[in-house]
């Protein structure tokens, strides 16, 4: 199928004589490699007629790409790369905001990036971007070109939008949307080995121990007592036997609440965070089905987490990142020095992940005075 200028000019929404590269490379990609190589001297023929030659380097990049494209040679990147280097394609990631391939973008993602295009095309007019320069990887032509995406994407639009504050707020929400997705489907199916299990009593003389034990470590430079501080909600501790304080403590372990500037304590907190709901998931069932004694040392929690999962599974990571969680739950004495499941941990670790999958209350408003 010969692809021809007017072809792309339907497909862009503009004329053969305005015709940008970036309009081009999507026309050629929007069909098979091996059509778009052979239609590529009848392309150029129709631009050059249309006083809108492009240029040399263009096509030269033009016929490597698709060429690799043919071979099956050309990888995600390469593309990405081509197509950024027509000038107006904005860059896949700008400051903390990736932008989604087409299909998936939000209206609101689709709305700034096409604005970004039509700015670029500004710029590019304005010989303010060099594209040929960008085809061979000129830096400074890059650094002009990432200058003026950053630039617009920091600048209050017309309606006083700031683009990536926008498009970071919808990343935000986005992503606590479907956290809570997954706390809810997680809650639900701890729920449901939870009522397998029925009664765990709460053991009142471990817990009295354990309080204590953990007031103490607290004050201490242990690594421990920093984690367990840096980790829970705030840095009080209870003078009596407080169960809701340990489950404060016990559920920083699952989703550490602190910010530090020590490096070893910082370390452990990202371990803790890259664990999945799954992880835990698997874990804790396997420890509330168990009952006391049950082993729960950093491998015992992997292997938990690797049984319950179908797909691939790096065990020894897992392993690794629950070494961090064995050392708090044992702080906490919900495990003994033989990294055994205590009956204070029977009780307490459900209930403790249990809080943290549980969405809080909606705050009432205070009433009008």
């Amino acid at each position: 199928m010969e692809l021809r200028a007017g072809r792309i000019a339907e497909l862009a929404g503009r004329p053969v004589g305005r015709l940008t590269r970036r309009d081009v490379a999507f026309g050629l990609l929007s069909v098979d490699p091996g059509d778009a190589l052979e239609s590529l001297p009848v392309l150029r023929r129709g631009l050059l007629a249309a006083g809108n030659p492009l240029s040399a380097a263009f096509w030269e990049s033009t016929d490597q790409m698709l060429a690799a494209l043919q071979a099956g040679t050309a990888r995600t990147g390469d593309v990405r790369v081509w197509l950024e280097a027509t000038g107006t394609e904005p860059s896949s990631v700008i400051g903390l905001h990736v932008w989604d391939e087409p299909p998936e973008r939000s209206q609101l993602q689709a709305e700034l990036h096409s604005r970004l295009v039509r700015h670029l095309e500004e710029k590019l007019a304005a010989d303010e971007i060099d594209p040929d320069g960008l085809a061979i990887g000129d830096a400074e032509d890059q650094q002009a070109w990432s200058r003026i995406q950053d630039q617009w994407m920091s600048s209050p639009l017309p309606d006083g939008r700031v683009p990536l504050d926008m498009l970071l707020a919808e990343q935000d929400a986005e992503f606590l949307a479907e956290w809570a997705e997954a706390d809810a489907e997680a809650l639900s199916a701890l729920q449901v080995v939870l009522d397998e299990v029925g009664d765990r009593p709460l053991p009142l003389g471990e817990l009295a121990a354990a309080c204590a034990a953990a007031r103490a470590m607290i004050g201490e430079d242990e690594l421990a007592g920093r984690l367990l501080a840096a980790c829970g909600p705030d840095g009080r501790a209870a003078t009596v036997p407080d169960p809701e304080w340990w489950l404060r403590l016990a559920a920083g372990v699952v989703a550490p609440a602190g910010d530090t500037d020590d490096a070893e304590v910082a370390a452990a907190i990202s371990a803790l965070s890259a664990l999945e709901h799954v992880d835990w998931l698997a874990a804790t069932a396997a420890l509330a089905r168990g009952g006391p004694g049950t082993p729960a040392g950093p491998a015992d929690l992997a292997r938990y987490a690797r049984e319950y999962c179908d797909d691939d599974f790096d065990e020894p990571a897992v392993a690794e990142l629950f070494g961090y969680v064995a050392v708090l739950w044992r702080a906490l004495a919900a495990t003994d020095s033989r990294s055994r499941l205590t009956s204070l941990g029977w009780w307490g670790l459900p209930e403790a992940v249990r809080k943290v999958w549980t969405p809080a209350p909606p705050v009432a408003p205070r009433p009008a005075r």
